[in-house]
């Protein structure tokens, strides 16, 4: 099954960073990982808002680092979106939402810290 990694994993995965647990990353270096559209969307917001730092322009910070470690880019689909209309509120925040939906779509596993996802039955290494 193919990794979905939310936001902060991709970003402590990249960085080397310690708080990314041995688990999250025997799981990343093993199995195939995808990276949502919609956690791109969150980093453009958070560099805007000067709570993200990222060496050069971000999209050609993704871009490179998609290439060197072998990740693809999950667009987000129509179906995606729809899939959140049946979602209950266990969570209001709209790209953890957007990342439990095409978790489900996709039949993905999620890399989190947040445990907030085992609540909407999507299976999560951490």
């Amino acid at each position: 099954m193919a990794l979905l990694l939310d936001t902060h994993a991709f970003l402590w995965w990249v960085s080397d960073d310690a708080r990314l647990t041995k688990p999250a990353r025997r799981a990343i270096a093993r199995d195939e990982c995808l990276l949502s559209v919609a956690s791109c969307w969150e980093m453009a917001i958070k560099v805007a808002l000067r709570k993200l730092h990222v060496p050069g322009a971000l999209d050609r910070f993704v871009h490179q680092q998609l290439v060197l470690n072998g990740f693809a880019l999950l667009p987000i689909a129509l179906e995606h979106a729809a899939a959140i209309v049946d979602l209950p509120f266990h969570h209001r925040d709209p790209f953890d939402r957007l990342l439990v939906a095409q978790a489900t779509v996709e039949e993905l596993k999620i890399v989190s810290s947040d445990d907030v996802f085992e609540r909407y039955g999507v299976k999560r290494v951490w």
